[in-house]
């Protein structure tokens, strides 16, 4: 699951760790994606669902950034990665 974004995180020398939270009480699973040069301070949480084939449906992603207050939502992994690619080298020309 999200194979291209993490490709470009590797590829800008970030660092990624992931896990999945699956909910007993909801439908949906979570996909928790955390990312950071130094500290894993960045998220990108993907609720996601099984269609009755068994493939993932991912239903919403939401991108944290360090000290955001109000999480970015995204429908798809395309959208995720045109707002990543200016907003992490802003970040890094400001450190």
């Amino acid at each position: 699951m999200l194979n291209r974004t993490k490709e470009y995180l590797q590829d800008q020398g970030f660092n990624y760790q992931k896990s999945y939270i699956r909910p007993l009480m909801a439908p949906e699973s979570v996909y928790v994606l955390k990312f950071g040069k130094d500290a894993f301070n960045n998220r990108v949480i993907v609720r996601y669902s099984h269609t009755w084939t068994g493939r993932q449906r991912i239903n919403e992603i939401d991108l944290r950034l360090h000290k955001q207050k109000h999480p970015r939502v995204f429908k798809n992994e395309n959208d995720l990665l045109e707002y990543l690619e200016p907003h992490l080298e802003n970040r890094e020309d400001n450190n």
